[in-house]
């Protein structure tokens, strides 16, 4: 168990996934790890085990990337038996109508800068989906239990905020707080929402946070929520590439490296 005066918490964004490879907008699109994905998390779960680090209980989204990166972490740390809470709350911000479209061919069309809104604003929504549209979470079983009115058609970073951030104060804070030691495993914007609120982050200071695949990330907290200590798990000049690979997506010349990881 983790020590009284600290809170232990460990965040890890999913490995690459097919459509990370092609380049394309993902969101809520359920698509798998590539091989290279699932060797990441595999690498992650690793790191984890060498640094010495255990969990009490796991967190993640309803999308299978991140849920099989968790379980390539939960193998290599041989804690399969722990208990996983799967949420809608914890999915990828939902893309709207780009789910499906090539990020660099969108900056050819519409230029870097758009782009780059589109995908990092705070309050600036993509183009929503046509209600009905097979890209619609309200046609899709996934997500026959949620309320209907709580699915979007399109998400900014704040909308991802408004509904990933209640759900860590209402059920991964108080676990936290009752000295249990927690792993999330999730999406780089749903990651976002929580570390621009660990950190008191400002929207344009947050649009400039870059979150590595598969590369597991540290917190500890005191009991005033101040962190005492923040630092990725793995080899730096690996995180360092993987960190500027993410923020080179959406620009113009990824059209001529196709394999770069959202």
């Amino acid at each position: 168990m983790a020590e009284d005066q600290y809170m232990h918490l460990v965040i890890v964004r999913h490995g690459e996934s097919e459509w990370n490879k092609l380049n394309l907008f993902t969101g809520w699109t359920d698509v798998d790890l590539t091989e290279t994905g699932h060797e990441e998390a595999a690498a992650g779960g690793r790191a984890l085990k060498e640094a010495g680090y255990d969990f009490d209980v796991c967190y993640t989204s309803l999308l299978k990337r991140a849920i099989h990166t968790l379980n390539h972490v939960l193998d290599e740390l041989d804690r399969n038996w722990l208990p996983v809470h799967k949420t809608w709350r914890l999915n990828e911000r939902h893309y709207g109508a780009l789910q499906g479209l090539n990020k660099a061919d969108a900056a050819a069309e519409h230029g870097e800068e758009q782009v780059k809104i589109w995908r990092r604003s705070f309050d600036v929504q993509p183009p929503a989906l046509e209600p009905g549209d097979k890209r619609d979470p309200h046609v899709q079983e996934m997500f026959r239990d949620v309320p209907a009115e709580d699915l979007p058609y399109t998400e900014c970073l704040k909308d991802t905020i408004a509904r990933a951030w209640p759900y860590f104060e209402q059920e991964i804070k108080p676990q936290l707080e009752a000295g249990k030691r927690v792993l999330i495993a999730a999406h780089g914007n749903s990651l976002r929402a929580l570390v621009m609120q660990f950190e008191h982050l400002t929207p344009e200071e947050i649009l400039e946070v870059n979150i590595p695949t598969g590369i597991p990330c540290s917190y500890t907290f005191d009991k005033d929520w101040n962190i005492v200590n923040k630092h990725y798990i793995g080899d730096p000049a690996v995180i360092e590439a993987k960190i500027n690979a993410v923020a080179n997506q959406g620009k113009i010349n990824s059209l001529l490296t196709r394999n770069i990881a959202k």
